[in-house]
């Protein structure tokens, strides 16, 4: 398993559990997969792909599942796949969907996939004039990979400029070095995730993600700060056109153009108020932190779902799902989603929480036995509940016991569910 954060902790956990699995290798891994039975972190940074290539190869590894973003972006599925070793992901070419969004939008563009109109500016000028013209609200995209930081949504055009400045004037590195502005889509965003091998896939329970850092969703974007499954905004209705207009034409365009993408495709989706989706975002990878809830749902092995794709056949192994809510909270670190205060000592871990509620680490350390913060997302605490209502009582409830110094998180998770199941 490569990668350290929430998203891989949770992938671990569901691998290990598969009766076929003696053990899970986590390179980095953090202090929950440190702990978890079966699993055993590897002191290797995630984009070090000579040195994970050679992990694999002396480990007598028999299957490799890439987390982040950054090795896929580096082609570390080329190298495994060039040394014939079994790894589930996309090449290099397949996830440059996620790696360039000016690539991305050229793309849709290109076949008539439903998203926003955008222009591409590698200067400062012409896109501070095109935002003047074009107006607010609207949304600012650093090109590159920025661990979900890259994107400001603008509610002035005097904060659109400041975040143009901001991009093009090197605040982001390469990242920034283009940016992409588009226009702000109305609706309810969804997080639409399939498992795929060329054309044929197999989506995984919908799921729906709160970006914006503070309670009613204001603040700045973060990576995350909570997510549930199922989505009720992705309703039968919702699921099709999903299939049809943006998952399918997708996975066949990728296909022609000579980058077959396997692996988790991760569809950004704004659900405007006639049911009609436009893409967002594509991710190369699963969402953090929609993975932890997705994964407390699972009920089948995802080993065999992912043996099948890699084989050419997700359909083969098509996932099972339970019928209970999951939903999860992100606790962050001091500062997040800005600068950071790290090595923190974390207390309250230790509650045995049954079967209704699982905390997943991802910003966290070991040390002496202490388990510590080492980044701005440090935990996602799911829980499990008939509804989405009883999923978040669980996880606030599972939350309560722990604390460290400055740790934040948003008391409103899954309010949109919520408040449809309430009115119900």
């Amino acid at each position: 398993m490569i990668g350290g954060g929430g998203r891989e902790h949770a992938l671990a956990w569901k691998l290990a559990a598969s009766p076929r699995v003696s053990e899970v290798l986590v390179a980095p891994g953090n202090a929950g997969t440190a702990t978890e039975p079966r699993c055993r972190n590897v002191a290797m940074a995630a984009e070090d792909v000579a040195g994970l290539l050679h992990l694999a190869q002396a480990e007598g590894v028999g299957f490799t599942v890439v987390g982040p973003e950054g090795p896929l972006a580096a082609g570390v599925v080329d190298a495994f796949t060039a040394a014939k070793l079994r790894v589930f992901g996309p090449t290099q070419a397949a996830a440059q969907i996620e790696a360039s969004k000016a690539f991305t939008k050229d793309f849709l563009a290109r076949h008539r996939i439903p998203t926003a109109q955008y222009r591409v500016f590698t200067e400062i000028e012409p896109a501070l004039a095109y935002v003047a013209q074009r107006g607010a609200p609207i949304v600012i995209k650093a090109d590159g990979l920025a661990a979900g930081k890259g994107v400001v949504v603008a509610e002035t055009v005097a904060e659109a400029q400041d975040a143009i400045r901001a991009m093009l004037g090197g605040g982001m590195g390469q990242a920034g070095a283009r940016v992409v502005i588009e226009d702000f889509l109305a609706g309810e965003e969804a997080s639409y995730i399939v498992v795929a091998s060329g054309t044929r896939y197999v989506p995984l329970a919908s799921a729906q993600d709160h970006k914006r850092v503070f309670d009613h969703d204001q603040g700045p974007n973060t990576g995350g700060m909570g997510a549930y499954s199922p989505a009720p905004v992705v309703t039968p209705e919702v699921d099709a056109r999903a299939r049809a207009e943006v998952i399918e034409p997708t996975l066949r365009a990728l296909a022609a153009e000579g980058r077959p993408f396997t692996g988790f495709l991760y569809a950004g989706l704004m659900i405007a108020p006639d049911g009609s989706p436009s893409v967002v975002e594509f991710n190369a990878r699963l969402g953090d932190p929609e993975t932890q809830p997705i994964l407390m749902r699972l009920d089948s092995d995802l080993l065999d779902l992912l043996e099948a794709a890699v084989a050419g056949d997700p359909t083969r192994a098509p996932p099972r799902w339970k019928p209970q809510a999951a939903l999860g909270v992100v606790m962050a670190a001091a500062g997040s989603p800005g600068a950071i205060r790290k090595n923190d000592p974390i207390s309250g871990l230790g509650a045995d929480l049954g079967n209704r509620a699982k905390v997943f680490h991802a910003g966290t350390s070991l040390r002496d036995g202490q388990v510590l913060t080492s980044g701005g997302r440090v935990l996602c605490v799911c829980g499990l509940g008939a509804d989405v209502g009883a999923a978040q009582a669980a996880a606030y409830a599972a939350l309560s016991g722990i604390r460290w110094e400055g740790a934040h998180y948003r008391t409103d998770i899954g309010y949109r569910a919520v408040s449809r199941e309430n009115a119900t």
